[in-house]
């Protein structure tokens, strides 16, 4: 090979090298409390103990104006306080407070290396935060697991709880009662076998109905930062303890219990099934019928009101704002 060709293909061959170091550059990379990933409003943290250590809750709160209440935001299992950026413009350009606290677990909140996680134990957390911050009463609003733990702050903290509203929640039924247990190492392999595509993937397929647009990106960015960072493994054993916390913390049988105005938001096109795949032997209950959940469970909760949401899956704060924020509307 001639010299200068030699030469000519050396500069590509490094200029490729380069193109890909930047590339991987760009790669974010979290620690377990999310340093440097940015919330949308400020962040603060309330420290409490807890099961004998020190933990940490990070949370955003935009104070009420001209008197109103203040709406209490519970994030899903695969989310952090982040994604309610939206719902909170909203509330609060209506005059409402909103609080959006990151579960321990979750977010930019401590990821403690032992915990005995249990929705009973995250609801008394937020109400330590709730009481320090001198709000007497709130509407609680969950979404996916957040709608599992709204639940049972609601049966648990009845007189302090103006009205809940449940959004797309997973625990519409008690999964064990169809499903093997599973220990939460089963969990545990799974997060670690976690790849950003496959985060994609999943939530193209089950939140979206295989369609993907860019705004939906966002929802993978803390994903791809973690498994990329340094704790990971601290996070995906806090992501295992809180799978198994959906499984063993269910409160579908409770809703007769349910003493507040409480608001349903459904999505029909939603088919979330935790344990689908390891049902036990025998069982052919088909879990996640959404389009069905939301009348049933409607029809159990004493004072309930239902909004379905045609043609639209998991995730209608982000994939039907408009619609959602319709709904909103008439609730607050």
């Amino acid at each position: 090979m001639p010299r200068c060709l030699h030469a000519a293909v050396l500069v590509l061959a490094l200029a490729a090298l380069s193109a890909l170091a930047m590339a991987e550059d760009k790669t974010p990379s979290y620690d377990a409390r999310l340093s440097d990933y940015p919330y949308p409003f400020d962040v603060h943290t309330f420290a409490f103990d807890s099961q004998r250590q020190r933990l940490e809750m990070a949370y955003m709160h935009l104070p009420a104006k001209d008197e109103k209440p203040t709406v209490l935001l519970l994030h899903g299992k695969n989310f952090a306080a982040d994604y309610w950026e939206k719902t909170a413009n909203h509330l609060h350009g209506q005059g409402y407070g909103v609080l959006m606290p990151d579960q321990i677990g979750f977010g930019k909140s401590s990821k403690p290396a032992h915990y005995q996680f249990s929705f009973e134990a995250l609801a008394a957390n937020t109400r330590a935060l709730v009481d320090k911050l001198g709000l007497e009463r709130v509407s609680v609003m969950g979404h996916s697991m957040g709608g599992m733990l709204a639940t049972r702050y609601a049966l648990q903290y009845a007189d302090s709880v103006e009205q809940l509203v449940l959004v797309n929640p997973v625990g519409l039924e008690d999964y064990l009662r169809y499903v093997e247990y599973k220990d939460p190492d089963f969990f545990y392999q799974q997060e670690l076998g976690k790849t950003l595509d496959k985060v994609r993937a999943y939530q193209k397929k089950n939140y979206y109905d295989g369609q993907w647009k860019p705004e939906y990106e966002a929802l993978t960015a803390i994903h791809a930062g973690w498994i990329n960072g340094p704790d990971w493994e601290r996070v995906a054993w806090n992501n295992a303890l809180t799978y198994d916390l959906i499984f063993t913390g269910a409160v579908a049988n409770e809703f007769d219990q349910l003493s507040v105005p409480t608001t349903l938001i459904i999505g029909t096109r939603d088919t979330t099934g935790p344990g689908r795949g390891w049902k036990k032997p025998g069982v052919d209950y088909e879990l996640g019928r959404y389009d069905q959940l939301g009348q049933r469970v409607a029809e159990q909760i004493p004072n309930a009101t239902l909004f379905e949401l045609k043609d639209v899956g998991h995730m209608p704060q982000f994939e039907a704002f408009d619609r959602y924020r319709d709904r909103l509307d008439k609730i607050f």
